[in-house]
């Protein structure tokens, strides 16, 4: 197929392009003119890069021509930053994800797949492993915008047929993971180990969350390509729960050494669990994650050894 990977230049899609380009696939990938290419999918003569805005409508719909498949891995805002300026989450994600939507039906793209938030989503859980079915009142702008656009993803297949399913992705570890901008505690707390620095923790360090390794979400993804069932929203996370103390001692076991720990205090924003309910992924798609924390983490920490 022809794959249209939005954002691909990101964690996310470097690794879901590099997946697709070993199936065989057609891989083009549109993102910011500033944001490089990662060594391991440069030069492979079937990867396409495209350059531009998401909301100029001109550079939109040269992404779009002769595509088969959408995938969405676009946000412009993080958890933590969406509610210093919600007008901005709105203009930037929840606007041009409509824009996007209306190009791509009218473009007849067979499918479109949208990288949504597990972690984010449905706020404050009212049961443990939380699933698709769970109410949603999320407690920040960027997973308000998500919701949205999802509810649009609705829409538009009603409204035009478009052929769309969202993942709900709980937090996503490992290589190609960008610490610069805190993209994670995972990344963030492996990158002030190896280099001996603190790790600062907001609250008490028993905010519990779902980690999974960036190798499994990307082979749920490439799942979409095959799938046309009539679930359109999935939970992709490892199903188990670990608090962020506990991270930290499996993080010291994978550089071999005690790192300093420093407690501030709480976020409102912060969730006291996530862990997501990952039966209907088995179910419908056949897939579950097999990369257990320890693993994924000493990958994680030796490409970081290898980038230093």
């Amino acid at each position: 197929m022809n794959v249209l990977l939005l954002g691909g230049a990101g964690f996310i899609g470097t690794h879901l392009a590099r997946r697709l380009l070993d199936l065989g696939h057609v891989v083009r990938v549109f993102d910011r003119p500033t944001a490089a290419i990662p060594p391991a999918i440069s030069g492979h003569a079937r990867l396409q890069r495209t350059e531009g805005d998401l909301l100029n409508h001109n550079d939109l719909g040269s992404a779009l021509d002769d595509m088969d498949v959408v995938f969405h891995l676009v946000s412009t805002t993080l958890p933590k930053s969406s509610n210093d300026n919600p007008e901005y989450d709105i203009e930037t994600n929840l606007v041009m994800s409509v824009r996007l939507l209306d190009a791509a039906r009218r473009r007849g793209i067979r499918k479109l797949v949208f990288i949504s938030s597990g972690g984010t989503i449905y706020g404050v859980p009212e049961s443990v492993p939380i699933p698709e079915s769970h109410p949603c009142n999320p407690t920040s702008s960027y997973g308000i915008v998500k919701l949205a656009i999802e509810k649009y993803l609705t829409l538009f297949r009603l409204l035009h047929g478009l052929e769309s399913y969202a993942l709900r992705i709980s937090n996503p570890y490992g290589e190609f993971q960008k610490i610069h901008v805190a993209q994670g505690a995972v990344g963030v707390f492996l990158d002030r180990a190896l280099n001996h620095r603190p790790i600062e923790i907001w609250g008490d360090g028993s905010v519990t969350r779902d980690y999974v390794y960036i190798g499994d979400v990307a082979d749920a993804l490439v799942r979409m390509l095959d799938y046309h069932g009539d679930v359109r929203v999935f939970n992709i996370g490892s199903g188990v729960g670990i608090d962020l103390n506990d991270l930290l001692g499996e993080i010291e076991r994978s550089v071999g050494h005690p790192v300093e720990r420093t407690y501030q205090p709480s976020r409102r924003f912060d969730v006291p669990v996530n862990v997501l309910d990952i039966a209907l992924a088995r179910r419908e798609l056949g897939w579950q994650p097999s990369t257990s924390l320890q693993d994924g983490l000493a990958r994680t920490a030796s490409w970081m050894r290898d980038e230093r």
